[in-house]
């Protein structure tokens, strides 16, 4: 038989190698870990939340991309014929002169091209309408704007209030809520009394 001290021996030291094997092991992980297991959970929740506030952002940015390309779409689809607009509109004042010009005796000789120019004009501003394109048209008398009309000069009439208009020599022109080209009118400069 063997001797029970020795078997007791023989378990004490295996259970002081495993002791010592586990140490080892714990040590390795704690410095893995760095200050211990609630530093590294730390760690990693705090890197989830880097993450997760650069993930927020990109989506907002893209978002606002969205916005931004919707915005530039809906622009360029009503004001990209802006410059266009503003090309035609030396042939609509070119057309008003020529009618102006037209007095009786014109009419009279070569009232059928007369009447071609005023066609011409009229589907004009037809054209003009259906793209939003709208004419600025001050009388005679009424008040300046100048978010609309541009004082080309300034003169004193008699019985005209200082700051109406004394005569259109240009109409300015809108497309949808932008000046295209402002009135060009002529403005009372008569003193207040």
């Amino acid at each position: 038989m063997s001797d029970p001290k020795t078997e007791e021996d023989i378990f004490a030291q295996v259970d002081a190698e495993i002791a010592a094997e586990e140490e080892a092991e714990a040590a390795e992980l704690e410095d893995a870990l760095g200050d211990g297991p609630s530093a590294g959970v730390d760690a990693v929740v705090a890197e989830r939340d880097e993450l997760k506030d650069r993930l927020m952002r990109a989506l907002a940015e893209a978002e606002n991309i969205r916005k931004r390309g919707e915005r530039d779409r809906r622009e360029a689809e009503q004001y990209g014929g802006s410059k266009l607009a503003r090309d035609m509109l030396p042939v609509f004042d070119n057309l008003r002169r020529a009618l102006d010009a037209a007095d009786e005796q014109s009419k009279e000789v070569a009232g059928g091209v007369i009447e071609g120019v005023e066609l011409t004009l009229r589907e004009l501003l037809n054209v003009f309408g259906k793209h939003g394109i709208r004419p600025i048209a001050p009388d005679v008398g009424d008040a300046f704007d100048p978010q609309l009309h541009q004082a080309m000069f300034e003169a004193p009439v008699p019985n005209v209030p200082h700051g109406h208009i004394i005569q259109v020599m240009v109409e300015g022109f809108e497309l949808h809520d932008r000046l295209l080209r402002p009135a060009q009118v002529g403005v009372s400069s008569t003193p207040k009394s």
